[in-house]
C-alpha cells in the first residue's frame, strides 16, 4: 500500500530487526519483484537498542517503516517518537500489533501510525498447525483507496434496517484492472466470523480482562523464572505476555527436558538470532493456570541445578 500510495517514487522500506522473523522473510520475498530496498533486516544488529535507533536509517527515498508492538521479544515501546521522524521524512509508519494486548495498550493510532495489521489468531482462533487464521489491516482515511482488497461499508436498506454492501469498488480488479492495488488471495471469511463472535460474547470489558490475565500471569512466570539461579530476563522493557529469558543451558536442551515432563518450552532465539545462544522466548496466556507456571518453574530449577 504504501507503494501505491507513493506512486513508486519511494523505494526505500526500514523494518526493525525485534519484527517477527517470519514477517521479515516474507518481506525479502515480496520486495524481490518489485525493487524495493529493505533496509533493517539485520538479525546481528544491536537488539538491545530502541526504536530511535531506526531514525538513522531514514532517508527521502523511504516510503516505509515498520515496527512490531509489542516487539518479537515481547518488549513494549512508545513509537510516538518514531512517528514524528518517519514523518518528518514524508514517510509512512506500520505496525504489527497485538491485538489482545490492544486492550490494554495506547493504540498505535495515537502514537501516530498510518498503519496496523496484526494476526488475529488470538481473538477466539485455534491453533491449528499453522491455520486456518485471519489477519487484520487499518489505515487512516486518508489512504483508504490505496488499500487492497475488498471493503465492506454499513448502510440502510430500503426498509431503512442496518444493511452491510461492498463500497468504493473502484479501487478493485474487475475495474481497475491491473491498476488495481488489490490481489487474488484467499478467503478467511469464516475466520473472521469466528472472531467476530469471540469479540461479541467477551465485549469490551471481557477482551481487557483477558488481556489482564495475560500481563499479570506472564509477569508472575517470568518473576518466578528469574529467582532460578543460572536464569535472567535479557531485556529491561516492559513486556505484555512474552518475554526473553537467558538461561544455563542451550534452550535445545531445557526444551527436551521439559518435553520430558510434558511441558511445551519456548522458542530457541537462537534460530535466528545468533547474538542470542541460550535465549529462549516464552509466553503465558489467559489459558495459563498458576499450578501450570509453578510447575514450569518447579521443572527448570531441575536444569538449573544439573
Amino acid at each position: 500500500m504504501a507503494y501505491a500510495v507513493f506512486r513508486g517514487k519511494r523505494t526505500r522500506v526500514v523494518i526493525s530487526p525485534a519484527v517477527h522473523p517470519h514477517y521479515r522473510a516474507t518481506l525479502r520475498t515480496y520486495v524481490q519483484g518489485m525493487g524495493l530496498d529493505l533496509a533493517g533486516d539485520d538479525p546481528e544488529a544491536d537488539l538491545s537498542a530502541g526504536p530511535e535507533a531506526l531514525e538513522a536509517l531514514l532517508d527521502d527515498n523511504t516510503a516505509l517503516v515498520i515496527v512490531q508492538y509489542p516487539d518479537f521479544f515481547g518488549r513494549i515501546y512508545d513509537y510516538t517518537a518514531l512517528a514524528e521522524a518517519v514523518h518528518a521524512k514524508g514517510a509512512l509508519l506500520a505496525v504489527a500489533a497485538n491485538p489482545t494486548a490492544l486492550a490494554l495498550l495506547k493504540p498505535p493510532g495515537e502514537m501516530g501510525a498510518d498503519i496496523v495489521v496484526g494476526d488475529g489468531q488470538p481473538l477466539g482462533i485455534p491453533l491449528s498447525y499453522g491455520g486456518p487464521y485471519l489477519g487484520f489491516f487499518t489505515t487512516r482515511k486518508q489512504y483508504v483507496h490505496k488499500m487492497a482488497g475488498r471493503l465492506v461499508g454499513e448502510t440502510v436498506d430500503s426498509r431503512g434496517q442496518r444493511a452491510y454492501v461492498l463500497t468504493l469498488t473502484a479501487r478493485e480488479q474487475h475495474i481497475k484492472r491491473e491498476r488495481a492495488t488489490s490481489n487474488i488471495c484467499t478467503n478467511q471469511g469464516l475466520m473472521a466470523l469466528a472472531a467476530a463472535v469471540y469479540l461479541s460474547m467477551l465485549g469490551k470489558n471481557g477482551l481487557q480482562r483477558v488481556a489482564e490475565l495475560c500481563y499479570h500471569k506472564a509477569h508472575y512466570a517470568a518473576q518466578r523464572i528469574a529467582e532460578l539461579p543460572g536464569y535472567e530476563l535479557a531485556f529491561e522493557q516492559p513486556f505484555f505476555h512474552e518475554f526473553t529469558v537467558r538461561c544455563p543451558k542451550p534452550v535445545a536442551e531445557i526444551n527436551e527436558h521439559l518435553l520430558e515432563h510434558g511441558i511445551l518450552g519456548g522458542y530457541d532465539l537462537s534460530q535466528d538470532y545468533p547474538s542470542l545462544a541460550n535465549h529462549t522466548l516464552l509466553a503465558v496466556t489467559e489459558m495459563n493456570t498458576k499450578e501450570e507456571i509453578d510447575y514450569l518453574v518447579e521443572v527448570l530449577a531441575e536444569v538449573s541445578h544439573d
